[in-house]
């Protein structure tokens, strides 16, 4: 049970009476369980995802519904807040793309709404994340940056953690003096802000360097201060890495029992946290200490410990950690007699050693460039001390000048009193010049200025059109308790490009039928949106005014009603839409389309009906749309979509996921829940898609009999 401090208890019972209360405010709420993730993160990390989960939830469904600026802000910090929780789970766990991902958003978030503490601090991380990926010059750009943001607002917390990240790049690149002044200087501000954390990281880190130099007994004096602030506050991930560095100077000393119960300590940690990186880590230093013990036992143990550290680096792609995996392996394959696999073992650590890019004359290179931004900042921290030897071998020099000046200066006077006399004569004539051109600037100042606050006020006017826009939009869509309440095995991802789409989902009953659509109106954001009112008029006016039931002649009335709204223009026009729509009564199914089809999945096996090829709107010799009937079968389930989906680039190469691919995908969850199918929908498009723009706006949904 992890021991808080009093006041640590107080924050808690307060953030809980806050959740407790049912009129408690979206943005307290929110605030409140963003809150409560960061006190219990030290000694607890699995409530960090559930309570971000929560702020997460609370905030995005109270921004969709366009709340006041001050109240998005708001929302936007929680929201960023749990991003940034997320972001560090995922670090821990060792998923460093998805870490980035995370830290992105939130870094977004904080740009958009002008918080340039979450600027600085989201930076922080992104620099963590590259730093861990081996990209040094980004990391170091990440943390100059956000040290920047931190002095601009005098952040201590912020400017001691980052001073002690810098520090750390200079130790691991042996720059061990540069490194041991930026970690002076964070210990200073750590100890003056309280950050118990944060100092505990300083004295492990300057422990480090007395450890690199091999005076061991300061860096077991460091170390174990840091320890005991780690053990005080409970961090537990901090603890496992105090003590694997106690285990290391123990091994040094070849102190071997000790060693090894420390990293043992280590271990347990790690895996009770779920930190695979460092648990790859840890086995590969336990499993190198009992290859040294030798015999068939210690050969044996280090073999296992080896083959799971290998196992969790391939999992992760952590070369480095493959690397010396790999490389302790075939040491012990030889020792063991199996010339094969040591050889294979060997040829994956040279190939791993490869894919550094030649790590020492990379590190060469990083040199350089840590080199010269400590020189740098040295220059800046020395600023004040030349400044002040420079100003008195000023004055110094005044002095010897003023001397020699005064007996010369007197026969000069006459000289330059008739010099100043001509000056002042021009001065006049092009201070008038200069006072008609600051005039004529002026003027231009303020044309510009008028304009540029003018074009402010348009910007304003056209965001709160389409904010307005998208909360017409949302009416006009069914409701998911109405969605829920007729069709219990279904779900709707809805994806819009822009703030508002042209696809929309659509739901009617009529005469005990759930009439049901997926839509693709032509464009998407608000040409899309406009084109997407029409439409769902007509399908509404269908079936509301006219009483139509079947699919095919709801389709065919909808687009009389749609050519008739249009032809009311005095431009022509040929907007419309493409649509899969279907009556379900009981396990009867009927469905009738424009472009889009209707996918069954049935027992393993997925039946298409094609739909027919022409769109809701002006087209030449048009038919009747065909309605379709299906008995259905206990467990079907059946999908129509838009293209978006399907038409999406991403992947490796940038192309577009296509029907194919949706099939396979559909095909491989059959097993699992409809809201299950929808969350694995979505993230398999977001991963396909990865940094890549969304060309077009998304709409699939799926029920089951």
């Amino acid at each position: 049970m992890a021991q808080f401090s009093d006041e640590q208890q107080h924050q808690i019972d307060s953030l809980n009476e806050v959740i407790a209360n049912p009129n408690s405010h979206d943005t307290s709420l929110a605030g409140a369980y963003i809150s409560l993730s960061e006190i219990l993160a030290v000694s607890n990390l699995d409530t960090v995802i559930p309570l971000c989960e929560k702020t997460k939830k609370i905030a995005e469904g109270a921004l969709n519904d366009n709340p006041p600026a001050q109240i998005k802000k708001s929302l936007l910090k929680s929201l960023t807040a749990a991003f940034s929780g997320f972001g560090y789970i995922y670090e821990i766990k060792g998923d460093l793309p998805k870490a980035l991902d995370y830290y992105h958003m939130g870094l977004k978030n904080s740009k958009e709404i002008g918080d340039k503490e979450g600027v600085a601090y989201n930076l922080v991380s992104i620099g963590g994340v590259y730093d861990s990926q081996g990209d040094i010059s980004k990391s170091l750009e990440c943390y100059h940056k956000s040290l920047k943001i931190f002095e601009e607002i005098g952040d201590k917390y912020g400017m001691g953690s980052t001073l002690n990240n810098i520090g750390y790049i200079y130790n691991n690149q042996g720059q061990f003096k540069e490194a041991i002044d930026y970690f002076q200087r964070s210990l200073k501000i750590q100890e003056e802000s309280g950050d118990k954390q944060g100092l505990a990281g300083i004295l492990n880190n300057i422990g480090s360097i007395y450890d690199s130099q091999g005076d061991i007994s300061k860096a077991l004096e460091y170390y174990h201060k840091g320890l005991k602030i780690r053990e005080e506050i409970n961090d537990k991930l901090g603890i496992a890495y105090s003590m694997e560095n106690i285990g290391r100077v123990y091994y040094h000393q070849d102190n071997i029992p000790k060693a090894l119960e420390c990293f043992d300590k280590g271990l347990k940690i790690r895996e009770e946290i779920g930190d695979k990186a460092g648990i790859a880590k840890s086995l590969n230093k336990i499993g190198f200490i009992e290859l040294q013990k030798g015999g068939d036992s210690g050969i044996a143990t280090a073999k296992q410990h080896f083959l799971r550290s290998l196992e969790l680096a391939e999992e992760l792609g952590y070369p480095n950690i493959i690397s010396n995996s790999s490389h302790n392996l075939s040491k012990v394959y030889e020792k063991q007699g199996q010339g094969m696999k040591a050889l294979e073992m060997y040829k994956l650590y040279t190939e791993m050693k490869d894919s550094l890019n030649n790590e020492a004359t990379q590190k060469a290179s990083v040199q350089q460039k840590v080199k010269y931004e400590y020189e740098k900042q040295k220059v800046l921290d020395d600023a004040e001390h030349d400044k002040l030897f420079a100003v008195e071998q000023e004055e110094k020099e005044k002095q010897q000048i003023l001397t020699g000046a005064t007996a010369g200066g007197l026969g000069l006077v006459v000289v330059f009193l008739i010099f100043v006399f001509n000056r002042l004569r021009i001065t006049k004539k092009q201070k008038l010049v200069i006072e008609e051109q600051k005039q004529e600037v002026e003027q231009q100042k303020e044309v510009v200025e008028t304009a540029h606050h003018e074009l402010e006020e348009k910007n304003q006017e056209i965001m709160d059109s389409i904010a307005y826009a998208k909360r017409i939009q949302s009416a006009i869509l069914p409701p998911a308790k109405v969605v829920k309440e007729y069709l219990k095995e279904s779900f709707i991802l809805f994806k819009p490009k822009d703030v508002v789409a042209g696809d929309f989902y659509w739901m009617e009953l009529k005469d005990n039928k759930v009439l049901f659509a997926a839509a693709d109106c032509t464009g998407h954001g608000v040409p899309g949106a406009m084109v997407s009112v029409v439409c769902n008029n007509g399908l509404n006016r269908s079936v509301r005014e006219y009483g139509l039931t079947d699919p095919g002649q709801i389709l065919d009335k909808t687009r009389e009603i749609v050519i008739q709204e249009f032809e009311k223009s005095e431009e022509e026009v040929k907007d419309g839409m493409d649509i899969a729509l279907c009556s379900l009564e009981g396990n009867k199914l009927q469905y009738a389309g424009a472009h889009n089809p209707l996918w069954i999945i049935r027992n393993g096996e997925l039946i298409e009906t094609k739909a027919s090829k022409q769109p809701i709107g002006q087209f030449d010799n048009p038919e009747p749309y065909t309605t379709h009937s299906f008995d259905l079968e206990a467990g079907d389930s059946l999908y129509i979509f838009s293209d978006g989906y399907v038409d999406q680039f991403g992947g490796e190469k940038g192309k577009k996921f296509k029907s194919k691919a949706f099939r396979e995908l559909l095909l491989s969850i059959q097993d699992k829940s409809m809201e299950e199918q929808k969350t694995i929908i979505d993230d398999s498009f977001e991963t396909w898609k990865g940094s890549l723009e969304q060309i077009d706006d998304v709409c699939v949904i799926g029920v089951r009999v």
